[in-house]
């Protein structure tokens, strides 16, 4: 049954291969589908991939080559929580290796723009419980490119 709410990521022609390399790299991710157009189109011609589904993290998805128009920006990203610095590494490392380019405090892009904010849960923990364990929490984040799990909990002891 299709779930009543997918997202939407508009690509220029590689959806596949994005929803490939996702569900290579996180849990419960997987292509389902991939669907080829019946007929010419702005983005393309007949034949060719036009849409893919997929999950990221059991999240629906549907990959749509639309053509070059319209680029990925941050003010969409998946938020990936980590239970820990390996996991944090596997993740970080899968992008960025990919062609992916590293950003500030936890966030990332693939090579297809997407951006992606890999954040260990003791961040989160900690900006949770407000006051000034937030506030140190927050202040060793701002310094960080990849979150460092054991910087974060340091802050988190005060």
């Amino acid at each position: 049954m299709t779930p009543k709410n997918i997202i939407c990521l508009w690509y220029d022609k590689d959806a596949e291969e994005a929803a490939n390399f996702y569900a290579s790299v996180f849990p419960d991710s997987k292509v389902t589908a991939v669907h080829r157009a019946p007929g010419d189109f702005p983005g393309g011609q007949q034949g060719q991939v036009l849409t893919v589904e997929f999950t990221v993290c059991g999240v629906p998805c549907l990959g749509l080559n639309g053509g070059p128009i319209f680029k990925h920006s941050e003010a969409f990203s998946f938020q990936i929580a980590t239970d820990n610095q390996e996991e944090t590494d596997r993740y970080w490392n899968a992008i960025i290796g990919n062609g992916g380019a590293a950003s500030e405090c936890g966030w990332c892009k693939d090579k297809w723009g997407l951006s992606w904010q890999i954040t260990p849960r003791v961040l989160t923990d900690a900006m949770a419980k407000g006051g000034e364990v937030a506030q140190r929490a927050f202040q060793a984040m701002m310094k960080m490119s990849k979150i460092d799990v054991a910087q974060i909990e340091a802050a988190v002891r005060g």
